[in-house]
């Protein structure tokens, strides 16, 4: 099948490419640099310049194509608003898709979408949703909760270094997922018929609060992390000041995703009869335990062999600087 990835040189979209490649697929990306996107060729995708936000350069990318995975998102750094990539630009690709005379869309969304509609990401998804139940595409839709690649900034890294973890005190539970296990249930999905204009849940294995990643983490690296409590007035007052200035609007709308932590809801669902669906064994799922071991065992060996301790100290008793992830 030749498929189309938007957004292949994402966190996700990358591991979709990857995926779709072994399993027989031809892949052409959408991509809005070419220099950016030169690893993907190397896989052995084919790289189409082109931009959402502009649909007169989708038609060239669309021919021929079988199945669409749209992986694309705002990035916080982005020039572009959310609602202009993830709304605006979302409606020009599912147009220019039908246009194109294809049937088979697989679309990202978040895990209860509906229920934040003040989370201007999560209104989004909820709309795009909705829209696409409008159209006469076999689409499927899959509803994630968070990656695992994420914990390694947020949480691995700054305990690794000696440095402070941001916490805003609340504790709501996530079902993160590594992305690669993410990308198996989007090439999947292009390959069943039986999942066409269907929404599903795509989440881990179980929910895990902050606090347990920490002692997690912590076990692993032998470190004790640094907390540093944020309290949730001061994101919101983050949140209304950054809406002042058009050039932080995305961080504006991410800072909203503190809503969802203050809610105390655990975003996450009942994955066996999605996995009994998708023929894919939940046992070959990454558990959050293994991809924290993996990552921990892989840098601590890195940095002996680089003649480091993850707490190094001088014969004073000073700690010495670990540069390593500087």
């Amino acid at each position: 099948m030749r498929v189309l990835v938007v957004g292949g040189t994402g966190t996700l979209g990358r591991q979709i490419v990857r995926q779709a490649i072994d399993q027989g697929h031809t892949v052409v990306c959408l991509v809005r640099s070419l220099r950016k996107a030169t690893f993907l060729k190397e896989w052995g995708a084919t790289i189409v310049g082109g931009n959402i936000c502009k649909p007169e350069t989708l038609p060239p990318a669309l021919e021929n194509i079988d199945a669409v995975i749209d992986a694309s998102t705002a990035r916080a750094t982005d020039a572009l608003t959310i609602r202009q990539v993830d709304w605006e630009g979302k409606l020009n690709l599912i147009r220019a898709v039908q246009k194109a005379g294809i049937k088979k869309f697989i679309f990202f969304s978040i895990l209860r979408a509906v229920e934040y509609p003040k989370v201007p990401l999560m209104d989004i998804k909820h709309c795009t949703e909705k829209f696409l139940a409008q159209t006469d595409l076999d689409y499927t839709v899959l509803q994630l909760a968070g990656f695992m690649q994420g914990l390694i900034g947020q949480y691995a890294i700054p305990i690794l270094d000696n440095q402070s973890v941001w916490q805003t005190g609340e504790n709501t539970p996530i079902a993160y997922m590594n992305t690669q296990d993410v990308a198996k249930f989007a090439v999947r999905a292009v390959e069943l018929d039986s999942v066409a204009r269907q929404t599903y849940p795509v989440v881990g294995s179980r929910a895990w609060g902050a606090t347990e990643i920490i002692q997690l983490c912590e076990r692993m690296s032998g470190n004790t992390a640094r907390i540093s409590q944020v309290p949730m007035a001061v994101l919101r007052f983050m949140r209304s000041l950054t809406r002042f200035f058009q050039w932080t609007y995305n961080a504006s709308d991410r800072l909203a995703f503190a809503e969802v932590l203050a809610s105390g809801k655990a975003l996450t669902a009942e994955m066996a009869p999605v996995y009994e669906q998708f023929g894919l064994d939940p046992k070959e799922t990454t558990t959050l335990e293994s991809y924290l071991q993996e990552y921990f065992g892989r840098i601590i060996k890195k940095l002996k062999e680089l003649d480091y301790e993850v707490n190094p100290t001088q014969t004073d008793g000073k700690k010495k600087k670990n540069n390593f992830f500087f």
